[in-house]
């Protein structure tokens, strides 16, 4: 990905974060399921102990988990790990905006001198006020939001028009580190990046009629795609929702 399209990521992407800032659910990697649940039943050989912990699972939920109406603590109205990737990105945003437009952005032009006749003050004037309050321009010390600063910045790395000298080399590499990074942040807290994970679980594929193969499983999935579970000894694969359910 460019520095523009992460740009524009985090610009086209906040709506989406706002969304899930007041959603209940909690995006979780490895997805877990079936394939999770296939797992865990090999662990339990022997059926009565089996039996005991489902037994003390419905009584946990009965009896020991809390009530939301308890007094105590609860679950947050806001999710707390979107809260905190929206003000991480939002900060890093702007404080770039303040290195940048020092950088490049040239002062207002300065209002006619009193000896200057009076139509040509007029149209000096007329012109440094206009320059004075251009939308274009950086404004230090203000409320940015992070989709304004990605396009802001976005503009500077395209060169587009307006009150700003060239971007320097310098600059252009803080905007693409910062750039990458909050598109990553974002990304990652909307679970829609690409994924790798290694799973605690070994592989359960029987190698003969006694011992499981017991290798290394390695995940892969995210950004729209299916995921695949892959045993690095044996070569086993898992797909579709056989692999999303390995935990």
């Amino acid at each position: 990905m460019t520095t523009a399209t992460h740009l524009r990521t985090i610009a086209l992407r906040w709506t989406d974060l706002q969304t899930a800032l007041a959603t209940t659910g909690t995006a979780t990697w490895p997805p877990a399921g079936r394939m999770s649940d296939y797992l865990r039943d090999l662990d339990d050989a022997d059926a009565e102990l089996a039996e005991a912990a489902r037994w003390q699972a419905a009584y946990n939920r009965k009896y020991l988990d809390r009530d939301p109406t308890q007094v105590g603590a609860t679950r947050p109205p806001l999710r707390i790990e979107i809260l905190d990737t929206m003000r991480t990105v939002e900060a890093r945003l702007t404080e770039t905006g303040d290195q940048v437009a020092a950088a490049v952005q040239r002062s207002p032009m300065t209002f006619a001198p009193r000896g200057w006749p009076a139509a040509d003050r007029a149209r000096r004037d007329a012109l440094a006020r206009a320059d004075t309050v251009d939308p274009r321009r950086w404004r230090y010390g203000g409320r940015h939001t992070a989709p304004h600063t990605a396009l802001w910045l976005l503009a500077r790395v395209q060169g587009r028009p307006g009150p700003f000298r060239p971007l320097p080399e310098r600059e252009g590499q803080l905007i693409a580190d910062v750039a990458r990074e909050a598109c990553a942040r974002v990304e990652n807290a909307l679970d829609i990046a690409d994924r790798t994970a290694v799973l605690a679980t070994p592989c359960p594929r029987m190698i003969n009629v006694v011992f499981p193969c017991g290798g290394r499983i390695e995940m892969y999935g995210g950004a729209g795609a299916e995921p695949v579970a892959h045993c690095t000894e044996c070569g086993h694969i898992w797909t579709g929702q056989d692999a999303a359910a390995v935990a």
